[in-house]
C-alpha cells in the first residue's frame, strides 16, 4: 500500500515549537538507567491520607462525571483556603474552574481571554509551557528576562514590553526553573502596569508552599486593584506529590469565569472526579502539613546544593519550588543540550538543558536545571555517578 502521509501538513501553530524537552530528559534518562534529576515529580510517596481519600472515593462509586468546571466539595475547599489564608474573598460558585492539571488551566485561560494578535508578556527563563501556550492562543508572546544571580528583573525593561496590544502577562512565582520567589515589591510594579495598561495578570502559584529561608509567598491577587484582574492557577500536584493525577485550577474575576469554563469544556470536559474528592480531602490537611513540606524540601535543597557544588557546578539557590539552577563554566561549556546528553548517556545522571527555558536560547547555553523532589538515596547515588565523572574530568585534566 502506497504511503501518501509525506503530502499531509501538520499545522503551521505546531511548526512554531518543539517538544518537551524536560519530557524528552525523562525518556533518555530511562532509556539510559539514569538518575532522573530533569523532570519534577517526586520519586516517593503521596500521603497516604491523601491516597486513602483517592481510593474511598472510587470505592463509593465517585466514578461518573463531575460537575464540568468541578465538584463542589473541592471548589468550596479551594475557595475556603485560598480567602482563609490570603484575606481575599472567592467565590466558589462564580470564580472557580477545575481543570486537569495547572497546565489545562494556563491554555484554558489564555485561550478564553486573549484574541489573535494580542501580546501577552512572559519572564524567561520560563516553564517551557508558556511559549507554546501563547502560540496555540494565538497571540505574540513578548519576553522580560530575569537575571541571575538573584533573578530579578528590569523594570525598565519592563515597562518597555507594555503597550496597547499588551492584554496579559504571565506571572509564575515561586519560580520554575530558578527558585525565585517575587517580592511584594517586585509583584507591586508590575501590578502598576497591568492597571496603568489595564493587562491581565495570570499567576501560576502551584509552589506556594515550597518556599525557603523565610521567603513568603504573596499572591498577586491580594495587592489593591489586583483582584480584579488576577487569574490565580494551581494544583494539587506539587504540594501533595501527585504530579500524575491532574487535577488544577483557576481562580477567576467573576466577568471571566463563564469564558474560562466554557473553552475548559470543551478541552477536556472534566478532571477525574474520584481524584477531586481527594483533592477536597487533602486541602483540609493542617497548617502543620504544609510546613512540614516545606522543612522537608528545604532539606533536600541544601543536600542537592552540596552535591552539585563539590562536582564543581556553580549553583543558583533556589528560595523556592524545587529546581536548582547551575552554570557549566567550569566545565569550558558552550553547548548545554549536548552536555545534557552526555551526562545522561554517559554519566547517568539527567538533567534539562537551560535553554529549553529561554526564548533567547544563548541565554541558558551554559546552564543545567537540576530537580530535587527525590528521595536522598536517589541524590546520594547522583553523587555517586557525579564523583566518577569529576574523576575522570581531573584525569582528563
Amino acid at each position: 500500500m502506497q504511503d501518501d502521509s509525506r503530502n499531509i501538513r501538520c499545522s503551521y501553530k505546531a511548526s512554531q515549537f518543539s517538544e518537551s524537552v524536560i519530557r524528552e530528559m525523562t525518556r533518555l534518562s530511562q532509556e539510559h538507567n539514569g538518575i532522573n534529576l530533569s523532570q519534577g515529580f517526586p520519586d516517593f510517596p503521596a500521603p497516604e491520607m491523601v491516597k486513602e481519600a483517592a481510593c474511598e472515593a472510587i470505592r463509593a462509586d465517585i466514578n461518573q462525571y463531575a460537575v464540568t468546571w468541578g465538584a463542589k466539595p473541592l471548589r468550596d475547599a479551594i475557595a475556603r483556603e485560598f480567602s482563609k489564608r490570603y484575606g481575599v474573598p472567592v467565590d466558589a460558585d462564580q470564580q472557580v474552574t477545575v481543570c486537569c492539571g495547572s497546565t489545562e488551566a494556563m491554555i484554558t485561560t489564555l485561550l478564553a481571554c486573549v484574541d489573535p494578535g494580542d501580546e501577552v508578556i512572559a519572564f524567561e527563563p520560563f516553564y517551557e509551557n508558556y511559549g507554546p501556550d501563547a502560540i496555540l492562543s494565538d497571540a505574540v508572546p513578548r519576553y522580560v528576562t530575569l537575571h541571575e544571580p538573584d533573578w530579578t528583573f528590569d523594570p525598565d525593561e519592563l515597562a518597555a514590553a507594555f503597550n496597547e496590544k499588551t492584554r496579559a502577562i504571565i506571572i509564575n512565582t515561586p519560580n520554575n526553573p530558578t527558585g525565585k520567589v517575587l517580592s511584594r515589591d517586585e509583584l507591586a510594579v508590575i501590578a502598576r502596569l497591568c492597571q496603568q495598561w489595564n493587562v491581565l495578570a495570570i499567576t501560576d502559584e502551584i509552589y506556594e508552599h515550597i518556599v525557603y529561608d523565610g521567603h513568603r509567598h504573596v499572591p498577586m491577587a491580594t495587592l489593591d486593584g489586583m483582584a480584579e484582574r488576577t487569574v490565580t492557577i494551581n494544583s494539587l500536584s506539587k504540594t501533595f506529590s501527585v504530579t500524575g493525577w491532574r487535577v488544577g485550577w483557576a481562580i477567576a474575576p467573576t466577568a471571566l469565569t463563564g469564558a474560562i469554563r466554557k473553552v475548559h469544556d470543551f478541552l477536556t470536559v472534566g478532571a477525574a472526579a474520584p481524584l477531586q474528592a481527594a483533592g477536597a480531602a487533602a486541602l483540609s490537611l493542617p497548617d502543620a502539613y504544609y510546613q512540614e513540606l516545606a522543612t522537608g524540601y528545604q532539606h533536600r535543597r541544601d543536600l542537592l546544593l552540596d552535591i552539585l557544588e563539590r562536582h564543581h557546578f556553580h549553583c543558583y539557590k533556589p528560595s523556592g519550588a524545587y529546581y536548582i539552577m547551575t552554570d557549566l563554566q567550569a566545565f569550558d561549556c558552550s553547548d548545554d543540550v549536548e552536555f545534557a546528553r552526555y551526562l545522561v548517556r554517559e554519566v547517568g545522571v539527567a538533567a534539562v538543558p537551560g535553554s529549553s527555558f529561554y526564548r533567547h536560547a544563548e541565554l541558558g547555553r551554559t546552564k543545567l536545571r537540576f530537580c530535587f523532589c527525590k528521595k536522598e538515596e536517589t541524590m546520594q547515588e547522583a553523587d555517586h555517578r557525579l564523583a566518577k565523572f569529576s574523576m575522570d574530568r581531573a584525569v582528563s585534566d
